[in-house]
């Protein structure tokens, strides 16, 4: 599993709304946060090694009703502070 993060631009008013579609409707979505600045939400979703991350967003987020533009960032490591 690889994650990408996708920051979605919606139509006014909406932020909410298609945050709680993404959430009841698309198993890879990991946490979604509504969020400051150009964009209204940030989605953390799990992708399969060979899943097609182009295909997926276009299919699957830029799809939902209220969705106006998105910018999607694909990662390559993850790390986490240690404690004390």
């Amino acid at each position: 599993m690889r994650a990408i993060f996708v920051m979605i631009k919606c139509e006014m008013g909406q932020a909410y709304r298609v945050a709680r579609e993404m959430a009841d409707s698309i198993p890879e979505l990991s946490e979604m946060h509504s969020i400051s600045g150009q964009y209204d939400l940030l989605g953390k979703f799990y992708l399969e090694a060979d899943q097609d991350i182009g295909l997926f967003v276009v299919e699957r987020v830029q799809s939902v009703a209220g969705v106006k533009d998105t910018y999607t960032l694909q990662t390559f490591n993850a790390f986490s502070g240690g404690k004390g």
